[in-house]
């Protein structure tokens, strides 16, 4: 086990945590769903903390201080953080599905894939978004500040 590994279950309980209190957040039948997936990355957490605690027991506990930063690419890593933080703005801005549509083609072209590939899976990924959250929930997502300015 690892010193490092317990922030990152901190962190994840932290997640379902802030996740669970926005949930309460929406309507009844939409909370389903969502209160699902935080009990499934939950769980996950926990059988982690499980599998950290007997590795602690069979071969210590390490400080894994060293390996962290072990292979840093930093341009990789700046762009990706301002990659998010441009979808994040976007979100904000635009709305899901545009910033969405942008954000993966962008990411999927800057991973060099096919554009037919590109196409596929972008229009997939929002129509498995659209019927699960607009159909089946009937939870509209963000409409970003331009739409909501303009209707």
């Amino acid at each position: 086990m690892k010193k490092t590994d317990i922030g990152i279950v901190a962190f994840m309980y932290g997640v379902c945590v802030w996740f669970t209190l926005m949930n309460r957040t929406l309507p009844a039948d939409a909370q389903i769903y969502p209160r699902l997936i935080i009990v499934i990355l939950a769980l996950l957490t926990t059988m982690y903390v499980a599998k950290m605690v007997v590795t602690a027991k069979k071969a210590g506990v390490t400080s894994g201080l060293a390996e962290l930063f072990k292979g840093f690419l930093p341009r990789q890593f700046f762009t990706v953080l301002g990659s998010a933080l441009g979808y994040l703005a976007a979100l904000y801005l635009i709305g899901f599905y545009p910033a969405t549509v942008i954000f993966m083609i962008a990411v999927l072209i800057s991973l060099r894939i096919k554009p037919l590939t590109i196409a596929i899976t972008t229009a997939s990924i929002l129509a498995l978004v659209f019927v699960t959250f607009n159909v089946i929930l009937k939870v509209s997502l963000m409409k970003g500040l331009v739409f909501e300015l303009l209707l």
